[in-house]
């Protein structure tokens, strides 16, 4: 990304260097009581009105190269590089004490001597998977193959379709069954199809791949490359009737209720799904909701047509490439190779203390969650973040009830969502109950299997039952942050609020206000309102809340923001999807806005002194830069232009703030600079 230059929309004039010097913006450290955060990151030989990005980042991301361990670089790692080192000593003291089987502390330790002991892993092999590989070696047909499908997915492998028990989108106080496309080994269907020479790249090497890993498992040369070329035959067919990732961002059309009798008759008269949901554990089903049935229909056809050998190969390579970081170097390797060098461009592995870290946050990170946030995130601090929920909840009322283009009975809608909308910070207030899963120190692989087979069962166990609105999904040590439409909640783990090298009570507001109450906080409070979350009402529902003539008010004006985004060249020929990206572009844009328009009720901006040389404002847009501070290999950002709903991040930076005028004041952009665009062009949403 800091190789490429910050693409110029058509309606502007190519760089120009009119605008105030660079020089002029220089942060004078002098003036704070040691060196600045914000100022020390800052990169003076670049004017802002050209590439705000790298003006904001630019020092820190030359002094800082990605790793080689690494695809990308930037503030998250930094912020994860502590914690590691925190939830090392605590597994380390674990794997010491002397506790009872089942404790928690017994867990911790005994999943991490597991994880460490390579020796093991590379005696066991592939043994921990002996029996699915067994069973998948008795499949005669189709018929057989589902029923290993579904067990397969009991251990985490989404072979052929994706299984969830979760909200009904349309009735948010009912768990449903949902079945969604699946069973691609590259990261999207796009990955089949693009013609982009480093997608294409990828694409001739994932047979070959395939082929090695059968060749790890027992077959020999010329098998294991007919085996290759088989799956990706398979796959090919599944990723023609896989919907885009564009496509799958509508929630009505990826709404599909029907009971199980109707959906088997008319998309899967072939498979028996009465009887794998018996075996799922979920025989009381008798609807599903089905994202989308032409791929169930391509998969029935697939399953038929396939040859028996092919079906083989294609779930032994989905189930070990599961688990192959978990396994003996061999496997591991062939797996990283592919996945971490070709598709991240990882020259070579994190250390394996590390991967093994990342492993127990998957399987059980809600234990260690319980430790972190002790030490991490005082009473104090999650005040804080929580009375910054507010002010933004307070600025976007206001905003709501100001807008001129939305009629009256959508904004009295709108605010009863808002108002609704439940906040979480920092921790859950119950802890989830992991006594029944089962870890111990014999096996690496065993533990993840153990770990997986928990984790299904516990969604499973949610069917039939009240849905517990309680629940979260990510770990309070986890830097991200969620919206969940059905629930109408904003969920913000302690993590997201740390930053790397600042103490929360040295960080000044305006810091915090664009690093948290804008990129965070505001971000995924615009979730709720964005192209997909305004589709649900404050009770969760997805249904039509706004009348005709204010949706397609909202999405002309949106369709600015799509337009925009469009035009955006992180690699050569390969843009930025504007449409596939619209819920994030939005949100960050919304946050931007709430985030300034809180700061702006402050005492650091009403007294507006400097720090650094820096305007309480300069610092607010400073500090949300410093949300997006990152930097990924190529090879990571052709993956992500192709597979992820999110916007690079230099364009996460410098795409909503061209949309915001007190941008241009702050840093005196005019009219002919790269980051300028006239008011007739720029997003006008909330």
């Amino acid at each position: 990304m800091r190789a490429t230059l910050f693409l110029v929309l058509p309606f502007a004039v190519l760089a120009s260097c009119s605008s105030e010097s660079p020089s002029d913006l220089q942060a004078d450290t002098t003036k704070a009581k040691g060196p600045d955060f914000l100022a020390a990151n800052i990169d003076s030989s670049v004017n802002p009105a050209v590439d705000f990005f790298e003006f904001a980042n630019g020092r820190w991301l030359k002094n800082n190269p990605i790793p080689s361990t690494e695809g990308g670089w930037g503030i998250g790692n930094m912020v994860y590089e502590d914690i590691y080192v925190k939830k090392r000593k605590v597994n380390e003291d674990a794997a010491k004490a002397n506790v009872a089987e089942g404790t928690e502390t017994q867990k911790i330790g005994d999943f991490w001597v597991a994880g460490m002991d390579s020796v093991k892993a590379d005696k066991e092999g592939v043994k921990p998977l002996e029996a699915q590989l067994k069973m998948i070696d008795g499949i005669t047909g189709a018929a057989d193959a589902v029923k290993v499908i579904a067990e397969l997915n009991k251990l985490g492998t989404d072979a052929c379709w994706s299984l969830y028990v979760d909200q009904d989108a349309k009735n948010s106080s009912k768990i449903a069954v949902i079945l969604y496309q699946g069973g691609l080994g590259l990261p999207d269907r796009d990955f089949y199809f693009n013609k982009d020479s480093g997608v294409t790249t990828v694409r001739d090497a994932y047979p070959g791949h395939v082929s090695r890993m059968l060749q790890l498992l027992g077959q020999d040369d010329k098998t294991a490359e007919a085996g290759g070329k088989g799956v990706m035959k398979m796959e090919m067919e599944l990723a023609k009737a896989s919907r885009t990732l564009e496509k799958l961002r509508d929630d009505n059309a990826n709404y599909n209720k029907m009971t199980v009798a109707d959906f088997t008759k008319k998309y899967c008269p072939s498979i028996d799904w009465k009887s794998l949901l018996t075996g799922y554990g979920l025989g009381a089903a008798d609807t599903l909701i089905v994202g989308q049935p032409e791929f169930f229909a391509a998969l029935d056809r697939v399953l038929k047509q396939t040859p028996v050998n092919d079906i083989k190969n294609y779930l032994r390579y989905h189930f070990v490439s599961t688990y192959a970081e978990y396994l003996g170097k061999t496997i591991d390797d062939e797996n990283f190779a592919f996945y971490g060098t070709l598709l991240e461009g990882q020259q070579k592995q994190r250390p394996r203390w590390k991967r093994v870290l990342d492993a127990e946050e998957e399987a059980m990170g809600m234990v260690l969650g319980k430790i972190f946030v002790k030490d991490y995130f005082p009473e104090k601090t999650k005040k804080r973040y929580s009375d910054m929920v507010e002010a933004i909840r307070s600025v976007y009322r206001d905003r709501i009830k100001s807008l001129d283009w939305m009629t009256e009975p959508t904004k009295q809608k709108a605010l009863e969502k808002l108002e609704k909308m439940t906040k979480k910070v920092g921790y859950p207030d119950t802890w989830k109950d992991y006594s029944a899963l089962k870890i111990t120190r014999q096996s690496y692989a065993q533990n993840m299997m153990n770990a997986a087979t928990w984790s299904f069962n516990d969604r499973v166990a949610r069917f039939g039952k009240p849905v517990d609105r309680t629940e979260w999904t990510m770990t309070p040590q986890t830097y991200n942050a969620y919206y969940n439409p059905s629930n109408n909640e904003i969920v913000l783990p302690a993590g997201i609020f740390l930053i790397a090298g600042v103490k929360d009570e040295d960080a000044d507001d305006a810091m915090v206000y664009g690093y948290a109450a804008a990129s965070t906080i505001g971000h995924e409070i615009t979730h709720g309102f964005d192209d997909q979350g305004r589709k649900f009402d404050a009770a969760g529902n997805l249904s039509e809340w706004w009348t005709k003539e204010d949706a397609d008010q909202f999405m002309k004006r949106a369709d600015v923001m799509v337009k925009q985004f469009d035009q955006f060249e992180p690699l050569p020929g390969m843009h930025i999807n504007g449409g596939t990206t619209l819920g994030e572009n939005l949100a960050d844009y919304g946050g931007v806005l709430l985030g300034l328009e809180a700061f702006k009720k402050t005492d650091q901006y009403k007294k507006g002194q400097k720090i650094a040389g820096l305007t309480p404002v300069q610092r607010y847009f400073l500090g949300y830069a410093l949300g997006w501070l990152y930097q990924q290999k190529e090879e990571r950002l052709r993956q992500r232009l192709l597979s992820d709903v999110h916007s690079p991040a230099k364009w996460r930076v410098n795409g909503p703030f061209a949309n915001v005028p007190e941008f241009y004041e702050a840093f005196k952009v005019k009219e002919g600079d790269p980051m300028w665009r006239p008011d007739s062009l720029r997003v006008k949403v909330w």
